[in-house]
């Protein structure tokens, strides 16, 4: 549906623009578009192989290992109906570290993998488990603690203090987990009625 609306939009700007005798202005955004959106990959690819390299010393370390210990009883905890020793617990808890530190391309492969590990789980292949579900809102909400992505974005586009978000980021991923661990209760509990 987006991609319609999305479609609509460009098109009727394009309309709009060869009805006004102004399609120097379209070609002209749409160079500046590219230039910028370029520019702004290189800066997050940076950012994000600096996280990534520092995962991997974290994971070399134990650091990744001593955090999934951490993180393992909250995993089980929220995934009540996943088998203590199931792989999609693993990809679970990599998935929610990766989220912790912001690194929300990283995550994407792991959450992935827990769904297709949920997925075996499931009964019934044309619906959603309650696990799923819970995954879904657990990493749409994303508690996060260092948000490089957005830090990576301000230092791109010339902040003074990029991170400065840092606290406003821990606050309103804090509040947007808690929503979204006691909304996937209150279903589960309408479910299960």
């Amino acid at each position: 549906m987006v991609n319609y609306i999305w479609l609509f939009m460009l098109i009727s700007g394009v309309i709009a623009a060869a009805m006004q005798g102004q399609m120097d202005i379209v070609t002209a955004a749409a160079l500046k578009g590219a230039k910028e959106g370029v520019a702004v990959c290189f800066g997050l690819i940076s950012i994000l192989v600096f996280w990534q390299g520092m995962m991997r010393i974290a994971q070399h370390a134990g650091l990744l290992d001593k955090l999934a210990r951490v993180l393992a009883p909250a995993a089980r905890l929220l995934f009540p109906d996943v088998p203590k020793d199931h792989p999609a617990l693993g990809y679970i808890v990599s998935n929610m570290s990766a989220n912790l530190f912001g690194l929300g391309n990283a995550a994407t492969p792991m959450g992935i993998k827990a769904m297709e590990e949920l997925q075996k789980l499931n009964p019934d292949p044309k619906s959603a488990t309650p696990a799923m579900c819970t995954l879904l809102a657990l990493n749409t909400s994303s508690l996060t603690l260092i948000p490089t992505t957005m830090i990576g974005l301000r230092m791109e586009y010339g902040s003074v203090q990029p991170e400065v978000i840092i606290g406003t980021t821990i606050f309103a991923t804090c509040c947007s987990t808690l929503t979204a661990i006691v909304l996937d209760r209150w279903y589960r509990r309408r479910l299960n009625a």
